[in-house]
């Protein structure tokens, strides 16, 4: 008796889903960062449908001009971590079947107005709640995002009070108080 062979298609599709897409900006500051103009992430719970529907929930709730795809997808698979629990994959499942349904059947075919117009009424519910207090953390806590705004990361103990941040020239000064505004700062006399 042989053993049955798995093909890699059959195995993806069997544990999970896969988000693939293509950088949309060559020269963007994102792709500075990336090793190839394709990129795919896995997921280990939810389907690539799934995955899809949620990146563009994501793309919905949090509209940035120019924003690539790479880097909202960093939201779904945090998501999908979070979906071993069967109550969040639940509540996923459920808001993704309510998405559909009030399209038609497609949300994904709609275009954005429409898909803003089909997602508004989720506001307050836990699908909605549960994709905004994830993307919050897991859109714009990570380099990619980091590239694309123009942070730069901590600047250590000194922060920004140094680094050109503190010149303000429209207004007067203000009177200095005693010990100094900035840091080691000797106070005048």
């Amino acid at each position: 008796m042989s053993s049955p062979t798995l093909s890699r298609r059959v195995f993806l599709k069997g544990s999970g889903g896969v988000l693939a897409g293509t950088l949309a900006f060559a020269a963007g500051p994102i792709s500075l960062l990336a090793p190839s103009r394709s990129w795919a992430m896995p997921l280990d719970t939810l389907s690539t449908r799934q995955g899809e529907m949620l990146l563009g929930v994501a793309k919905q709730m949090f509209p940035h001009p120019g924003l690539e795809d790479a880097v909202y997808a960093h939201v779904v698979k945090s998501l999908d971590r979070k979906s071993a629990d069967g109550l969040m994959l639940g509540i996923l499942h459920d808001g993704i079947v309510e998405l559909d349904r009030s399209a038609g059947g497609d949300w994904l075919a709609l275009n954005d107005a429409a898909r803003l117009e089909h997602l508004a009424p989720l506001a307050g519910t836990p699908f909605f709640e549960t994709i905004r207090g994830d993307a919050v953390v897991s859109l714009y806590d990570n380099p990619l995002a980091f590239a694309h705004f123009g942070y730069q990361g901590a600047e250590g103990d000194g922060g920004y009070l140094t680094k050109g941040f503190n010149d303000l020239t429209w207004l007067p000064d203000p009177p200095q108080p005693q010990g100094g505004y900035l840091p080691f700062e000797e106070p005048t006399a």
